[in-house]
């Protein structure tokens, strides 16, 4: 597989939430990211981390499928980012009046177990959730946890018991910060200390800098026509930016050779992005059977025919939507699984290239949702 050059190793774009984000955690402040998948959230919550000098712990959501493996995540990415000799020690002392021990492995990665029965995954929980500000505390050094795709831990954690708790440890600790990610933010945060950073499409502006840059780089050179086709493919989605960047050097590669200097023209951004959205067809194909028809309807009507305005007559009425909370609903759970921006972006579809591939499949084969 080859290697992509298009990975920034800067953060693009995004310097003012950058700004906001390193003034929170510098005052060890907690926080809700919000934004679509491949919007850069981890990436800035990276570099904010890295502009204080604190410690990271990530732990992903949607990997925890129960309360084990929520625990099992936690104790490897606290192991992961706390591997100095003084912080194992300390990590030592805390754990010896708990049913906890250090393992070292072969490798010579040291790792955390215990032998608890269910009942006790929730001292557990409790045990290791403080212990990060511990650390904190002893070494005198800023911790920041983030929790991914936050709103998943009610998968299987169905009275809320752990999501409630941990709200609650986010409130009163002083020296770790807390940084939740999610798609969109939710009516409780409203009542939290938790400050919200939205992050929106990034303009052409900051994408056109990054992107001129790294291509040349690579010997390559957009036309002004080919810049502005890839800009309106893109949409200011960096994920898919990234990704069609590659796939158009790819091509390039093959175009032009060993050649020092290749012109990029709108024609080679078309082509590349049909050959891209064709690779990625099945990941597409499946997210749609996972949708219900309703869903699936606004999706194709927006990628066909954008609008800010859904709801309105003329719009329900060309495309048979539904009227009223039905058309409410697909459009608030389309923008929750981060597939389409809300009023406030107007409603286009968050992620391009899927926006892209709908039309092109609509075009090709006339299917329309429950056909």
């Amino acid at each position: 597989m080859v290697a992509n050059p298009f990975v920034p190793q800067d953060l693009v774009g995004r310097q003012q939430e950058l700004q906001q984000v390193s003034q929170i955690l510098s005052i060890d402040g907690d926080l809700l990211i919000t934004g679509v998948p491949g919007s850069g959230r981890r990436s800035l919550i990276r570099w904010a981390a890295q502009k204080v000098k604190a410690r990271v712990l990530e732990i992903d959501c949607l990997r925890t499928t129960d309360g084990k493996r929520f625990l099992q995540l936690f104790a490897e990415s606290l192991m992961a980012t706390f591997t100095a000799p003084e912080e194992l020690a300390l990590i030592g002392q805390w754990i010896a009046e708990h049913p906890l021990s250090l393992e070292e492995l072969p490798n010579g990665q040291t790792r955390l177990v215990w032998n608890l029965s269910s009942e006790g995954e929730w001292s557990l929980f409790e045990i290791l959730l403080n212990l990060p500000q511990a650390i904190a505390d002893k070494l005198n050094s800023r911790v920041v946890m983030v929790f991914r795709n936050f709103p998943h831990i009610r998968s299987w954690d169905r009275d809320g018991k752990w999501e409630a708790y941990l709200r609650e440890e986010i409130a009163i600790h002083t020296h770790v910060s807390y940084a939740l990610i999610a798609t969109v933010g939710e009516p409780w945060v409203q009542d939290s200390n938790l400050q919200v950073v939205c992050l929106a499409p990034l303009s052409n502006q900051e994408l056109s800098a990054w992107i001129e840059t790294a291509m040349s780089l690579q010997g390559l050179k957009f036309d002004a026509d080919g810049l502005a086709l890839f800009l309106s493919y893109v949409q200011g989605h960096l994920g898919d930016a990234i990704a069609l960047a590659r796939r158009i050097w790819l091509d390039c590669r093959v175009l032009y050779g060993s050649q020092k200097k290749g012109l990029i023209q709108p024609h080679h951004v078309h082509r590349s992005a049909l050959a891209l959205v064709e690779d990625i067809s099945i990941t597409f194909e499946s997210l749609i059977l996972l949708l219900p028809s309703s869903q699936v309807r606004v999706l194709e009507s927006l990628a066909l025919d954008p609008t800010d305005s859904p709801h309105s007559r003329e719009y329900i009425q060309k495309h048979q939507l539904s009227r009223g909370g039905s058309l409410q609903g697909a459009l608030a759970s389309l923008e929750q699984k981060g597939l389409v921006y809300g009023a406030k972006y107007g409603y286009q579809i968050a992620l391009p290239l899927l926006g892209f591939w709908l039309k092109h499949r609509i075009g090709d084969w006339g299917l329309g949702a429950g056909d």
